[in-house]
Parts: structure tokens; sequence; C-alpha cells
């Protein structure tokens, strides 16, 4: 593991698109984008669009003196007049992960455009933080000390006052006692990680869905989830010798998951059948 990208998933002080970038070129280094055009790939690659954005952003709210009307207008240009606006979706394509790929196309899987959005907002002006509203991840936007916006990165659709309600009424405990507390830097490093290793996972990267479960255990080393992965990974790589010992753990960790119990009853006959090498 790298140790200089290691320093930087854990420092609070690093900019987390430019994480965001670092943790992309880690993971999709060999893999070489054939297109068409050889200026298409020049574009897709680049994250000069990106400043454009923001100064045509900025010039729409310059005007305006309420902040509530200036993040409105806001929200507006980004998602309608910069194409922002999308929909959810059951897979998102391993493009959507790559930052100034997926800006460019228009297709951002939900964190990199979380994060994004934030940085376009941020350097509007405002303030802006990820939350956590069951049952998704969403930006707040922070017009002054009494209003704020919360809305899904993805369609750009805000919640009013009665939809937060409802979505906080699903949390245990004292309603009112509910905060809405910003997610920390590991938490939403994690929520990318874990999103990619999975669509890595569908398309068969099993080396690339390594490094993703090699990072997330770096930043949780104890994760018996990821330790599992891990071992079926390694697996995949023909590396099952290897993979045991992920296994075991997790089977001694969650000895109540299904998963766990089948897993145990497969280690037990090749335990049984194959002989041990010293």
């Amino acid at each position: 593991m790298n140790t200089l990208l290691l320093s930087e998933l854990k420092s609070d002080d690093k900019d987390l698109l430019e994480t965001l970038v670092l943790l992309e070129e880690h993971i999709f280094q060999d893999i070489v984008c054939q297109p068409i055009k050889h200026d298409t790939t020049q574009v897709d690659h680049s994250l000069d669009p990106l400043e454009k954005i923001i100064e045509q952003c900025q010039a729409v709210i310059a005007e305006i003196e309420s902040p509530l009307e200036q993040a409105e207008i806001l929200l507006n240009e980004l998602y309608y007049q910069h194409l922002f606006i999308d929909k959810h979706k059951n897979v998102w394509p391993l493009d959507s992960f790559k930052v100034a790929t997926s800006l460019n196309q228009r297709l951002m899987s939900p964190m990199v455009k979380a994060v994004l959005v934030c940085e376009i907002i941020n350097a509007c002006g405002f303030v802006t933080d990820l939350v956590f509203v069951p049952t998704k991840v969403m930006v707040r936007l922070c017009c002054d000390e009494q209003h704020a916006i919360i809305f899904d990165a993805v369609t750009g659709e805000s919640l009013d006052w009665h939809e937060l309600d409802l979505r906080l009424d699903d949390l245990e405990g004292d309603p009112s006692q509910h905060e809405i507390a910003s997610m920390n830097r590991q938490a939403i490093l994690v929520e990318h990680l874990s999103v990619l290793k999975s669509a890595l996972i569908r398309d068969l990267a099993f080396d690339k869905a390594l490094l993703c479960v090699d990072l997330l255990l770096s930043l949780n080393p104890d994760d018996p989830l990821q330790r599992r992965d891990r071992g079926f990974l390694l697996h995949q790589l023909d590396c099952f010798k290897v993979a045991v010992d992920d296994y075991r753990y997790f089977v001694e960790q969650c000895p109540k998951d299904p998963a766990a119990q089948l897993l145990k009853i497969q280690l037990d006959n090749i335990t049984l059948t194959e002989p041990t090498f010293h």
C-alpha cells in the first residue's frame, strides 16, 4: 500500500475532491481509455470545465443580495443550465466514479457528484457539508444562520420540513433529540470506496476491487465484512490459501451471519480433505 496515499486518506486537511482524484489514479492506473477520437480523451480527463462552471455560477448570483435567493438560483443554474439533473440508477457504470470523466459526461456516481457539487457551491461563497438523512447521503447548503437547504445531489431535489421529519422518524430514540450531523471524511471515503468496490466486482475487475478493499481495511482494519470481501476477491484471483485466513476471521467475528455459516461448512470440508503443507 502506498504510504503517501494512506496519509492523504487519513488527513483531515486534504481537499476531498483531490483525494477522490488520487483514489481514482490509484485504482484505475492501468485501465486505458480507447475513445473514437483522441481529443475526446483529453476533454474527458480534464477538470478545466469545473472552473468554467464555477465562474458561471458565481456570475448568476453576483448581483443578488438575499443568501436564500442566491442559493435557489445557484441550484437552478447548476442542475438545469449545467445539466447536473439526473435520476438514481440501480447500477452506476465505472466511468461515473472517475471525477473528470463523469463530470464531463454528466454521469456522476452519487458520492462523486456530491463532492463536486459541494466544491462548486463552496466556491460560490456558501458553506456545505454532506449529511446522512435516512436512507441516503445528501448535501446541506447553509444559506445563513437560520436557513439551510438539504438536497439530493443526484436529482437536485430538496427536502421540505415535512419530508425531513418523516425521514428522521425512522431513527431510534427521541425525535426531538435528533441532530443531523456532518459526515466525517472517513465515512465519505468509505461510502465511495464501498460502492466503487461493488461496481468493480460486478464488472469482474477483481484486482481493482481488491485495491478498494485494501484501502477500506486501511481505514478500518478489523471490519469483518471487508475481510470477507477480501477473502472472496483473493479466492477469485486464485489465491485461496491466503483467502482462508480472511474467511476464518469473518466466520469467527460474525458466526450468526448466514454467509458465515456457509463458509464454515466449506472451511471444515477443506480442512478434512486437503493436506496441510508446512
